[in-house]
């Protein structure tokens, strides 16, 4: 599973740790993510992420 980069703040999601705080298990890959989760530091919606190369 790739990390994903917030564009907006830089925040990284790391499918292997999720999101716990917003209820998002670890292990959940990013495309698995709730059409309405946003990045817990700024807010952007999932459109503005994109894949660590």
């Amino acid at each position: 599973m790739k990390n994903y980069v917030c564009d907006v703040c830089g925040y990284v999601y790391y499918p292997d740790a999720g999101d716990p705080e917003n209820g998002i298990e670890a292990g959940t890959a990013f495309e698995d993510l709730p059409d309405d989760w946003v990045c817990p530091e700024c807010g952007a919606p999932k459109d503005q992420f994109t894949a660590e190369s």
